[in-house]
């Protein structure tokens, strides 16, 4: 069997072959910042995602401690990929008459197939390596664990005051993918910090979701707003969801680390002409056979159509363009109720005195 040293290189080596733009190894060891996150999940921030609170027969949080899920895990692998697209970014997104939509979501593939396919081709090429017995686990978003902390250590990054891993070089339009092994491989040192005194990204966020560096509130994110959450959106917060209708890139665009950032090669996350700036309306009255058509194997279908929907018809609201009234008069009376209420509030919106 090779060193430990040749091993840990060669792990490097298989998620460059795969595909991958940065790759690291962190202990499977708990760490300072896994402390807050029981606390985060006490105070409710996580809203409705339930699987963020999902506990073990203990009761033990699954993703605060991989010392209680995965006890047998030694070494954390820790994959990257660029997903960044060319402009526009939302900073400098103006037409009134289109909807934002997550620069991640432009490809034409989901991710979480694309990075877990390259996964499996590193994780088949550990255990190939070896000739002793090794466990392993394959994770994109799914596994018993906070990726961005393991990416820390493992030197992909640091974690920004908005919580996304940064990197120097490539900046935060990454993707991770994680690998848990029991075998007990070199690990790389952690990331240093350089955000410095900025805070551009907490200062620009308009619904302010931060409640300080480090801390999300995720019931007040665009990106949960638009994607997780089910029903109706608070009043509250649909102004400052401003044309947003999947996902939200603000703290990002604003990042100076990510100014020249590269942008993909990827194929699967070339952008699709119809993800990039959709027309409103379109989105809004989008039938149950466009809807899959155009969504079914994208980030998109996560929001369901009826969240879309409700998306859209915000973003009417938040235009200022007249235009798409008769569109809210008919959406009013949708067979959806959270489509028809929103519709009554944007439309009430567009011919208040004060638009």
């Amino acid at each position: 069997m090779p060193t430990l040293a040749n091993l840990s290189e060669s792990v490097r080596q298989s998620a460059y072959n795969a595909g991958f733009d940065l790759a690291g190894i962190a202990p499977a060891a708990d760490s300072p910042e896994l402390e807050y996150f029981p606390r985060w999940v006490e105070a409710g921030h996580a809203g409705e995602m339930k699987y963020l609170e999902a506990r073990d027969e203990a009761g033990n949080l699954k993703r605060g401690s991989l010392r209680h899920t995965a006890p047998w895990a030694r070494s954390v692998i820790v994959c990257a990929m660029n997903y960044n697209a060319s402009p526009p970014y939302s900073t400098e997104f103006h037409d009134a008459g289109c909807g934002w939509i997550s620069r991640y979501a432009w490809g034409g593939e989901d991710y979480h197939d694309s990075i877990l396919r390259r996964l499996r081709q590193v994780e088949s090429e550990l255990q190939q390596a070896v000739s002793q017995p090794l466990t392993t686990r394959c994770y994109v978003d799914t596994g018993p664990l906070v990726e961005r902390v393991y990416a820390k250590y493992a030197g992909i990054g640091w974690i920004g005051k908005n919580t996304c891993i940064i990197n120097q070089q490539k900046g935060s339009w990454l993707f991770l993918g994680v690998i848990l092994t029991s075998l007990e491989l070199i690990a790389d040192l952690p990331a240093p910090d350089r955000c410095g005194s900025c805070t551009r990204c907490l200062d620009a966020c308009p619904t302010h979701a931060f409640t300080a560096p480090h801390q999300l509130d995720a019931t007040k994110c665009i990106s949960y707003l638009t994607i997780e959450k089910r029903g109706a959106i608070p009043e509250d917060l649909r102004d400052g969801m401003g044309r947003h209708v999947f996902g939200c890139d603000i703290c990002q665009d604003v990042c100076p680390w990510n100014r020249k950032a590269p942008a993909t090669s990827a194929a699967e996350f070339q952008p699709r002409a119809e993800l990039v700036n959709p027309a409103l309306d379109w989105l809004a009255e989008l039938s149950v056979e466009s809807f899959r058509a155009h969504f079914r194997h994208t980030p998109l279908s996560r929001a369901k159509r009826s969240g879309l929907r409700r998306n859209a018809v915000v973003a009417m609201g938040n235009s200022s363009q007249r235009k798409f009234l008769p569109s809210l008069e008919r959406l009013a009376r949708d067979e959806d109720p959270v489509v028809a209420e929103t519709a009554r509030w944007a439309h009430l919106k567009l011919t208040e005195p004060s638009s």
